[in-house]
């Protein structure tokens, strides 16, 4: 899926297909194109195209393959291509998700239970050969001359 074929969705269908709103897109996108570079080979998809794989990757949880079969590029490209946005996202500071303490409420109290559960020797009766084959012995029938 190309931004090009989704940039004419209505808000609410572009929320639901990228999960991010359409000015935080925006913003993104803007933060994308200032901190990567251009140099080298021209890439195959445009900076919107890598940003919605990005999301793609985040939101549908879908693999580098699966990916990359879709974009008709290699594993490992979806997988630098993935790196470099989150990094240049995470490098400007605008975009991040709280902290842990911020997810996890201060008042939660954790209870660890902890259970030893190491190997013990068990005690068995000892085999001998002279009671398994008495045992066989008696169960069967004794021919008659």
């Amino acid at each position: 899926m190309r931004y090009e074929t989704i940039k004419h969705l209505k808000d609410v269908d572009f929320n639901r297909l990228t999960g991010v709103q359409r000015d935080t897109f925006e913003r993104m996108l803007a933060v994308v194109e200032k901190s990567l570079r251009d140099f080298g080979r021209p890439t195959k998809l445009s900076r919107a195209d890598q940003l919605l794989m990005t999301l793609m990757y985040w939101r549908e949880y879908r693999t580098e393959f699966h990916i990359a079969q879709s974009y008709g590029l290699s594993e490992s490209t979806v997988c630098r291509t993935i790196q470099k946005v989150e990094n240049a996202l995470v490098c400007s500071g605008k975009f991040s998700l709280p902290g842990k303490k911020a997810l996890q409420p201060s008042d939660t109290v954790f209870e660890v239970v902890l259970v030893d559960v190491s190997e013990q020797p068990i005690e068995r009766p000892k085999k001998a050969k002279n009671g398994i084959t008495a045992a066989k012995r008696s169960g069967t029938r004794k021919k008659r001359s």
